[in-house]
């Protein structure tokens, strides 16, 4: 899931005071390198290729491939984090309805779809790798997902268990429509969907 699941900063076995510079800037060649190439199959030979340097230095600075693959996790979780902080700033009036489409609006912009790609593809492993690198993302990025749209909802009935079911709904709506765009490229037929979905909250 640009702007698919820890702490800003990520610490390394062998780095406990934090990153430093040059393990910041060969993160951030990674996770670039990952947007366009995805994870699957990752070696580490080719993409420290990509991003000059060595697999030595990528595992002296992440400590193993897992590790590597948790760090880029971890800084894909960064930009979903901003995206979701920047919708909560632009909505003057939250409502679910304006959030849902405001969320869309970003999810479905073509200058997204290697990140959400990404974040498919790192979902897809954490559901059927649990116990790997990617374990927790899915359920975390439906957490976040979902407090933004707690947010746009009346604060006095947000926890009921229609308030709830109601934002899990217009998530799910989202979420399909993504990956079906992701698919076919169908930005129309998806746009008209979710407008038509969205379109029943306030019937």
């Amino acid at each position: 899931m640009s702007e698919c699941l820890v702490p800003t900063t990520v610490a390394t076995p062998a780095r406990k005071n934090g990153p430093s510079p040059r393990e910041t800037e060969l993160l951030e060649a990674a996770y670039q390198y990952a947007v366009e190439q995805g994870l699957a199959d990752l070696s580490l030979r080719p993409l420290a290729q990509a991003i000059g340097s060595s697999p030595r230095v990528l595992l002296y600075l992440f400590d193993s491939k897992d590790g590597l693959i948790r760090a880029l996790l971890a800084r894909a979780r960064i930009d979903e984090l901003a995206m979701l902080d920047r919708l909560r700033n632009e909505t003057k009036s939250p409502h679910l309805v304006t959030t849902g489409r405001h969320l869309w609006g970003w999810l479905s912009a073509s200058d997204h779809r290697g990140l959400l790609a990404l974040w498919v593809e790192a979902y897809a492993r954490s559901l059927v790798d649990p116990h790997g690198p990617w374990a927790g993302f899915a359920e975390r990025t439906v957490a976040d997902w979902l407090d933004l749209l707690s947010d746009a909802q009346p604060s006095r009935s947000r926890g009921t268990q229609a308030a709830v079911a109601t934002r899990t709904a217009v998530l799910a709506v989202l979420r399909g429509a993504m990956l079906d765009l992701l698919a076919t490229g169908d930005l129309e037929r998806t746009t008209r969907a979710v407008e038509r979905q969205l379109a029943t909250l306030t019937a």
